[in-house]
């Protein structure tokens, strides 16, 4: 297998790069093409595919960007499975910023049971943990439909019976509780089926995007070593911390074989798919934690401090293990999956 990137997947990287070291706002994503790498061309982007997925979010989680694009490709690929094709192209021009709204309190990890209820209409229940919803132009929320039936559902957030507290996330977004009140809804179909294959693309994006954050604090790191002195010799020389680093950056490389895994394997059969998104997940939650503690511990005292630019990077690493399920939840899917 030829784990090379195509030409057009490395003139994107190069060109991502190179803007997100500028700045780059949502309307320079879409103009650069990022949006439109993350949908098929069925569905009216120009990628779609495990790798194309992979190489977007590497280089977003290299430079740290606080953009909700892992939200925006998660709710805009169940759009596209419900055959909103009229949104999804507003999506991909960077004119529509949607947001999913499906976790509820205390269901964790889990798909369900879905307590919020579509009646009439009418939208009411709560939604926990949803990500990038302050400032999205639409919510698609799963809800009962009759009572007993999932079905997906789009909400205007500034709608009369939305309410929404925010707070801020330790990967550098925003998260929302939020609360539907009778809030009128468009139904759009779906099921849970396509609500779990959109979710483990999501779990790609999230390890994708944590493989580039690991080699951000690997690199600071890194340089690090070379300057600072200590005895009159750069620390970098001592074997102690050669040996750690050794350490981090064989780690960091087996997280990079589980995404490339994933990624080759994110359309094949279900019960493949899931097993490498969990393998995935399970590695890439476990070194993202380890290369953030080996980089505050081999900085010393100034990665404690906020204003240094580690600080961001750790937390955003720290923060992986907790989306779309930690290395315990995971572990256990793939040992149930591989029974």
């Amino acid at each position: 297998m030829d784990f090379n990137h195509t030409e057009e997947r490395r003139m994107l990287a190069d060109s991502l790069r190179r803007t997100l070291a500028r700045g780059a706002d949502w309307a320079t994503l879409a103009e650069l093409g990022v949006l439109g790498a993350l949908f098929t061309e069925d569905e009216g982007g120009f990628g779609g595919q495990g790798f194309d997925i992979a190489v977007v979010f590497e280089e977003l989680g290299r430079a740290g960007s606080p953009l909700p694009v892992v939200e925006a490709g998660l709710a805009g690929g169940l759009l596209a499975d419900c055959g909103q094709a009229e949104l999804v192209e507003q999506i991909i021009a960077g004119t529509l910023r949607p947001a999913f709204a499906h976790g509820e309190p205390g269901l964790r990890y889990d798909h369900g049971p879905i307590r919020t209820r579509y009646e009439d209409g009418r939208l009411t229940g709560r939604k926990s943990v949803v990500e990038g919803a302050e400032g999205a132009d639409l919510l698609v929320v799963t809800a009962l439909e009759n009572g007993d039936t999932v079905r997906l559902f789009t909400v205007a957030p500034d709608a009369p019976g939305v309410t929404l507290y925010t707070t801020p996330s330790l990967n550098g977004g925003s998260v929302s509780e939020i609360t539907f009140d009778g809030a009128a809804a468009t139904p759009i179909g779906g099921h849970m089926g396509l609500v779990e294959n959109r979710i483990e693309a999501a779990t790609l994006a999230v390890c994708a995007d944590a493989l580039g954050a690991m080699e951000t604090a690997r690199d600071m790191t890194l340089d690090y070593l070379r300057t600072r002195k200590q005895f009159g010799i750069v620390i970098g020389k001592f074997q102690a911390l050669q040996h750690r680093m050794a350490d981090v950056a064989i780690e960091i490389e087996q997280a990079r074989s589980a995404v490339i895994n994933l990624a080759g394997h994110l359309h094949a059969d279900a019960l493949a798919r899931d097993r490498h998104a969990s393998a995935a997940k399970n590695m890439v939650g476990r070194v993202a934690r380890l290369v953030a503690e080996e980089a505050i511990q081999m900085h010393g005292g100034i990665a404690m401090t906020e204003e240094y630019a580690l600080a961001p990077v750790s937390r955003r690493l720290i923060a992986v293990d907790h989306r779309y399920g930690d290395e315990d939840w995971h572990l256990e899917r793939f040992i149930r999956l591989s029974a």
